[in-house]
């Protein structure tokens, strides 16, 4: 496995700014009375803890969580896939509305269904990395796991035909290390600002309704194509999925590739 080379920061993030200012605050307020002091450095520690599971925060790292298009448009992405049982289906609807979405695929899936990826593809959607296993509970286990689950997928998805320069970590979740290891990587995160919370399918029950009364313009959405448990939650998901898009062109919005709604590239080819 790759090294993390150590690499010049130009610029400080979130965390970095809070914990200074946090610090020169304690100081002064020191001179005031000791026991004020405490009170900075232990918001500075709650921050550090809660912080990261705020998606569009980006509180360790930059993290881009809406578009800048200033356009009547939105990003559409799925995460989790690509799954054999739903993807296909998935990419019919997406063909019937015509329009394009990023998959932030797991890599392990990915090398076992390189069929779908191609099919991905094929039919003009775009690829971002979303680790090898999806463990979610990567992000305390330290920058050289970090690193294995991201740069395996990279691997795969090179083997594949795509470079991806996006990286979505599990639920949105961020960490110190990951800063880090997406510069070594040349990855930038890219979360997301409209979801329904449906638990990776499990919950797809009024899907359509939570997201369309949220989606605003620029928003990256998120949603699933791993499968439901069961058929009946199959054709409602795929049923929810077209009602998404139905309400988003009735809201007066488009449906863009998520390069076009960020400004910038989503991937490339070896």
């Amino acid at each position: 496995m790759a090294h993390i080379k150590s690499q010049k920061i130009t610029f400080l993030t979130m965390a970095e700014w809070t914990g200074l200012v946090s610090f020169l605050t304690a100081i002064l307020l020191s001179f005031v009375d000791l026991r004020f002091s405490v009170v900075p450095l232990a918001g500075f520690v709650l921050l550090c803890l809660f912080a990261p599971f705020l998606p569009f925060l980006g509180y360790y790292l930059p993290v881009i969580s809406r578009g800048k298009s200033g356009d009547q448009s939105v990003a559409l992405t799925f995460d989790d896939g690509p799954d054999p049982l739903s993807t296909p289906d998935l990419l019919r609807v997406l063909s019937k509305h015509r329009v394009q979405a990023t998959f932030f695929v797991i890599g392990e899936k990915a090398s076992r269904h390189p069929e779908l990826i191609q099919e991905i593809l094929r039919q003009g959607h775009s690829i971002g990395n979303h680790t090898y296993t999806h463990d979610n509970l990567m992000l305390l286990k330290g920058s050289h796991h970090l690193l294995s689950e991201i740069e395996k997928t990279q691997n795969v998805l090179r083997e594949l035909g795509v470079i991806s320069y996006v990286f979505r970590p599990p639920a949105g979740v961020t960490s110190p290390g990951l800063h880090q290891v997406l510069r070594h990587l040349n990855l930038v995160a890219v979360n997301f600002s409209c979801r329904a919370f449906d638990g990776g399918n499990r919950r797809v029950r009024n899907l359509s309704k939570k997201i369309l009364k949220r989606v605003h313009p620029d928003d990256i959405i998120l949603l699933h194509d791993t499968r439901p448990k069961n058929d009946p939650l199959f054709s409602c998901w795929l049923k929810e999925v077209d009602q998404i898009l139905t309400g988003i062109e009735a809201k007066g919005l488009k449906v863009l590739p998520l390069s076009a709604v960020i400004g910038r590239p989503v991937m490339g080819k070896p």
